[in-house]
């Protein structure tokens, strides 16, 4: 095992706790009250959260993500190497679920009128489907965490 081992899994676990965090606020809080809003509401709330979301959740993690697999690369035969992959490979599936299910939601919902309401709103309102994809991406986001602090334990 490298000497650098242990510093990258703790940046990365450390990169992926913040990103799960933020998912799970979104869980408890955020999206109960997106739920909750008329559409007016719903839509005012996407078109003022997505922006500040959208570049911090990917770019966190993407780190912890990268920083999974380099820690992971340099275990070599380590006991961590496992827990390291594990974590890369749901952190792969948390970026994956954002890509192709969330983020095409927030997309569509940012290029709609708040003040003027479709007119199939009942048939196309994304919101059930979007909380499921990110209740799911967020539980994969902390099994990840949870592999990647039992790596980060493993390396000392």
């Amino acid at each position: 095992m490298n000497g650098l081992t242990p510093v990258v899994a703790a940046l990365g676990a450390t990169a992926n706790g913040v990103a799960a965090g933020i998912m799970l606020s979104t869980v408890i809080g955020i999206v109960p009250m997106m739920v909750a809003q008329p559409y007016p509401g719903y839509v005012r709330m996407v078109k003022f959260m997505w922006p500040r979301y959208d570049p911090l959740m990917p770019a966190l993690n993407g780190t912890a993500l990268v920083l999974a697999v380099t820690a992971a690369v340099l275990a070599g035969g380590s006991p961590a190497r496992p827990a390291l992959i594990v974590a890369a490979a749901l952190l792969a599936t948390v970026m994956t679920i954002s890509i192709t299910r969330n983020v095409p939601v927030n997309k569509f919902v940012s290029g709609l009128d708040p003040d003027a309401e479709p007119r199939d709103w009942d048939r196309v309102d994304p919101r059930v489907r979007w909380r499921r994809w990110n209740t799911t991406r967020t539980a994969i986001a902390l099994l990840a965490f949870a592999a990647n602090i039992t790596a980060t334990a493993l390396t000392h």
